[in-house]
C-alpha cells in the first residue's frame, strides 16, 4: 500500500513560481516511478510530468517543457514539481501518482494517487 500526500499549492500571479511536494509512505520508494497530473474544472485529468525510480529519466507534456521540473529525493521518499513562469492556464488541482515499474503517461495505468493540491494562477 502506498500513501501519497501533496503540498505546496496556492495562489500565485502569472509569471510566478511554486514548488509542489509529494511525500510517499512506502517501504521501498525506489520501486516506484512517480508522476504529476493535473485536472482543471470541467476537464479531464491530464499528464504533466513523470520520473523514473532513479531520477535519470524524465518526461513532460509539451505545454510545460522548459518551465516545470520534476525531481525526486529517494532518501526522503519525496517527489517534487518545480513550476516556474506560471500561466493562468496552469490553474488546476495537481495530483501526485505512483506505479511500480516503468513510468508511462496514461492516466489509467497509475495505481496510487494523492488527494491533490490546488494551484491557482491569476492574470
Amino acid at each position: 500500500q502506498v500513501q501519497l500526500v501533496e503540498s505546496g499549492g496556492g495562489l500565485v500571479q502569472a509569471g510566478g513560481s511554486l514548488r509542489l511536494s509529494c511525500a510517499a509512505s512506502v517501504r521501498t520508494f525506489t520501486n516506484y516511478a512517480m508522476a504529476w497530473f493535473r485536472q482543471a474544472p470541467g476537464k479531464e485529468r491530464e499528464f504533466v510530468a513523470r520520473i523514473s525510480w532513479t531520477g535519470s529519466n524524465t518526461y513532460y507534456i509539451d505545454s510545460v517543457k522548459g518551465r516545470f521540473t520534476i525531481s525526486r529525493d529517494n532518501a526522503k521518499n519525496t517527489v517534487y514539481l518545480q513550476m516556474n513562469s506560471l500561466k493562468p492556464e496552469d490553474t488546476a488541482v495537481y495530483y501526485c501518482a505512483a506505479k511500480e515499474g516503468a513510468p508511462v503517461v496514461v492516466v489509467g495505468l497509475w495505481r496510487y494517487w494523492g488527494q491533490g493540491t490546488q494551484v491557482t494562477v491569476s492574470s
